[in-house]
């Protein structure tokens, strides 16, 4: 029973760890592309709750009337900043339930810091009059108009 060996050979290990680097190798750019696409559309999703923050939902009824109106439909014009979607900037009134007009917040969860910035960590660039909401922290830029 000498002659029976239990094992790799050298050969055969240098083989699997060969074949493992090569996978290796192919699998590290796709993780990377998938956590950038990721980032995309993380950041895509909280720029879409700005905007609904800014412009609310307009295909949202009950009653006849528009429920979800947002900053720009309760106080009439876009927020002069989006920290005016968490808080209530002190230029702009209170809401006044008769008029329906004034400060009707918070328009986006102001317990969640993060939606000043991108997935990146980047702060968006909101520009009021131009009505765009900007991110900058991916390679490609990514803007959306509201």
């Amino acid at each position: 029973m000498m002659g029976e060996r239990r094992g790799f050979t050298l050969v055969e290990l240098t083989m699997v760890l060969v074949v493992a680097a090569i996978v290796m190798s192919a699998a590290i750019p796709m993780v990377g592309m998938m956590l950038e696409s990721s980032k995309k559309a993380a950041t895509l999703e909280e720029m879409l709750e700005l905007k609904r923050g800014i412009v609310g939902e307009p295909g949202v009824t009950s009653g006849g009337d528009f429920v979800q109106v947002g900053f720009e439909g309760d106080i009439g014009s876009p927020p002069p900043d989006l920290q005016a979607l968490a808080q209530r900037p002190a230029a702009v009134p209170s809401y006044n339930r008769f008029t329906r007009t004034g400060w009707n917040g918070p328009y986006i969860d102001p317990n969640n810091q993060d939606y000043l910035t991108d997935a990146w960590g980047v702060a968006y660039a909101y520009d009021r009059d131009a009505r765009t909401i900007t991110s900058v922290g991916s390679s490609e830029t990514i803007a959306l108009s509201f």
